[in-house]
C-alpha cells in the first residue's frame, strides 16, 4: 500500500499507549500486583464484563423474540463472547482518569463494528445467521453498544464516588530524580486509576544539580528517608539509581528493613526505547529484552497461520480484480505485467516483492526515485493503479511465499534502506518483522511519497508503535482501516 503523508504520528491513542515502554513493561505487567496500580474492579470489569455484557444482551434479545437457546444459539453465544472479548479487551470509554472520553467512545465504537464484521462474516460463511431473524441479529448488534455506554457510565460514577469515600491511594516516594525516576512520577501525578500519591523524591545531589522542574518535590537526601517513612505511613518506595551506586542502595535497603513499605528498583534500561521489553531466561540465567520482535513463540505462530488464512481468503475473492489489472497493464503499455523489486524483508535480508507494474521504468538498483503526484513516468494507468493500490495486490502472493505479511512496516527501495537508516535512529528495527502490504503508519495518513525526512521520521515512529502493540486484534484492525483509507484518500498517486 502506498503512502501518504498528511498527519504527525500520534504517540499515544486510546487503543494503542505507544508513548513509553516504560508505562507498558512495568506499570502494565501486573495490573493486580502489590503495586496497586489497578483497582481489581477496574481489571475484572475489562476482562469478563464486556463479553459478559454482548451475550446477555444476545441472551435477552433471544428470550424476547422466542428464539431457542439450545444448540445453533450457544455456538452464536460462544462466537460472541470470544470476539467481543479480544475486540473489547481494556477499553477505557468512561472511566475515571482516563481524559478522553470522547475518544474512547469512538475506540469502542470502532472495535465494535470490527467484532460485528467478523461475526458477521463467520455467521455467513458457516450458515449459522441463516438461523435466526434478522430483525433479532440487527437489533443485537445495535443494542450492544448502547448497553455498553451506559454500564461504563456507571462504572465511571461508582468508581469516582468509592474513590473519594475511601481515599485509599497508596503513598510512594522516588529514590533518585533522574529521568527514569521523573518518567515514573508523571506516571503516577497524570493518572489517578493507578490510585497512588506521589510524595516526592530523596535525592543526595545538591539543589543545583537536580532538574529545576521537580524541586518542589525534593523531600530531603537518602538519609531522610526512613524516618519520613515511618511519619508519613509511605507505602511504596521506588529506587531509581544507577548501578554505579550499588553501595548506596545497600545501605538504603538495610536501612529501610526497620519498614514496611513494599521496595522496588527502576533500572538503567528504563532511559532506552524499548521495543517488546520482558524478562526472560536462557536455562535458567534471567536476562531483559530491550529490542525484540514481538513474533516469537506462539505469536509467530499465530501471525504466519492467520497470514497464510487471510490470503487464501482475500485472492480466492479479488482473482477477477487481478485478472482484469493484468490485461489492463499488458494492453496499455509495453513491458512485463509484473514489477519485481528487491527489499530489506525479515531481518534486513533482500527479498524480491512483486507489484503491478504501474510505471514505464523499472528501477531497481542504489538509485530509485520515488513517484511523484503527476509523475511522468507513469503509464497510462500507472496512477489509478497506485491511488487505489491495485498495484500491491500480487503481495499477497508474497504472502503465501512467507516473504511479507499481511500488516506490517512497508517495505522500503533498498536505495531508501540505505539512506535513511544512516539518518534516523531506530530505523532498521522495523525490519526486525515482515514488511506488510498495509501497515500502522499507513491507516494514520502516511501513505505516498516521503519527501522530507521528517516525514520518514514519522512513518517510523508508527512502525515501531506497531512493533510494541501487536496484537491479532490489530492486524485485524488494521485490515479495516484499510479499505476506508484507501476510498477515502483523495490525495494518492
Amino acid at each position: 500500500m502506498h503512502d501518504q503523508n498528511s498527519q504527525s504520528p500520534a504517540k499515544v491513542n486510546n487503543e494503542l499507549d505507544v508513548g513509553t515502554d516504560f508505562s507498558r513493561f512495568y506499570l502494565l505487567r501486573n495490573p493486580l500486583g502489590a503495586q496497586g496500580y489497578a483497582s481489581p474492579w477496574l481489571v475484572l470489569f475489562k476482562t469478563f464484563v464486556d463479553p459478559f455484557l454482548v451475550v446477555a444482551v444476545l441472551y435477552g434479545l433471544g428470550v424476547y423474540f422466542d428464539i431457542s437457546l439450545h444448540g445453533p444459539f450457544i455456538e452464536l453465544a460462544i462466537v460472541a463472547f470470544l470476539t467481543s472479548a479480544l475486540a473489547l479487551d481494556g477499553l477505557n470509554v468512561l472511566l475515571p482518569g482516563t481524559g478522553k472520553r470522547m475518544r474512547g467512545i469512538d475506540g469502542m465504537l470502532l472495535n465494535w463494528g470490527i467484532a460485528v464484521v467478523v461475526i458477521l462474516g463467520f455467521g455467513m460463511l458457516t450458515g449459522l445467521l441463516d438461523l435466526f431473524p434478522e430483525r433479532f441479529i440487527y437489533s443485537w448488534l445495535i443494542l450492544v453498544p448502547l448497553v455498553l455506554l451506559m454500564v461504563h457510565s456507571a462504572l465511571a460514577v461508582f468508581l469516582v464516588g468509592r474513590a473519594d469515600a475511601q481515599k485509599k491511594f497508596r503513598k510512594a516516594v522516588i529514590v533518585g530524580a533522574n529521568k527514569c525516576g521523573q518518567m515514573l512520577a508523571n506516571k503516577i501525578r497524570e493518572n489517578p486509576q493507578i490510585k497512588m500519591e506521589f510524595l516526592g523524591y530523596f535525592d543526595d545531589r545538591t539543589l543545583d544539580r537536580l532538574p529545576e522542574s521537580e524541586l518542589e518535590y525534593v523531600k530531603g537526601r537518602l538519609s531522610d528517608l526512613p524516618d519520613f517513612i515511618k511519619e508519613q505511613g509511605v507505602q511504596q518506595v521506588y529506587i531509581s539509581l544507577p548501578m554505579t551506586s550499588q553501595p548506596r542502595i545497600m545501605n538504603l535497603l538495610e536501612e529501610l528493613q526497620d519498614c514496611t513499605a513494599s521496595i522496588y528498583f527502576l533500572t538503567d534500561l528504563m532511559v532506552f526505547d524499548l521495543i517488546q521489553a520482558r524478562i526472560d531466561h536462557v536455562n535458567g540465567v534471567p536476562v531483559i529484552s530491550i529490542c525484540e520482535s514481538p513474533f516469537v513463540g506462539s505469536n509467530a505462530i499465530v501471525k504466519r497461520i492467520s497470514d497464510i488464512v487471510l490470503s487464501l481468503l482475500i485472492l480466492a475473492l479479488i482473482w477477477p480484480v487481478l485478472l482484469t489489472v493484468a490485461l489492463m497493464v499488458k494492453f496499455t503499455s509495453p513491458g512485463p505485467i509484473l514489477f519485481k523489486q528487491n527489499r530489506y524483508g525479515e531481518d534486513g535480508e533482500s527479498i524480491r516483492v512483486y507489484k503491478f507494474r504501474s510505471m514505464t521504468v523499472m528501477e531497481n538498483g542504489d538509485a530509485v526515485i520515488q513517484a511523484k503526484q503527476g509523475d511522468k513516468r507513469l503509464t497510462p494507468i500507472g496512477g489509478f493503479l497506485r491511488k487505489t493500490s491495485l498495484d500491491e495486490l500480487p503481495q499477497f502472493i508474497n504472502v503465501l511465499q512467507g516473504r511479507m505479511s499481511i500488516v506490517g512496516p512497508r517495505p522500503h527501495a533498498n536505495a531508501h534502506n540505505e539512506m535513511y537508516r544512516k539518518i534516523i535512529r531506530g530505523y532498521m528495527v522495523r525490519h526486525k518483522v515482515k514488511p506488510g502490504i498495509t501497515g500502522w503508519a499507513q491507516v494514520n495518513g502516511y501513505r505516498g511519497e516521503t519527501d522530507t525526512v521528517e516525514k520518514m521520521e514519522n512513518r517510523v515512529a508508527y512502525d515501531l508503535d506497531y512493533l510494541r502493540n501487536w496484537s491479532l486484534w490489530l492486524d485485524l484492525k488494521i485490515i479495516f482501516l484499510t479499505v476506508f483509507t484507501v476510498l477515502r484518500d483523495k490525495n494518492a498517486y
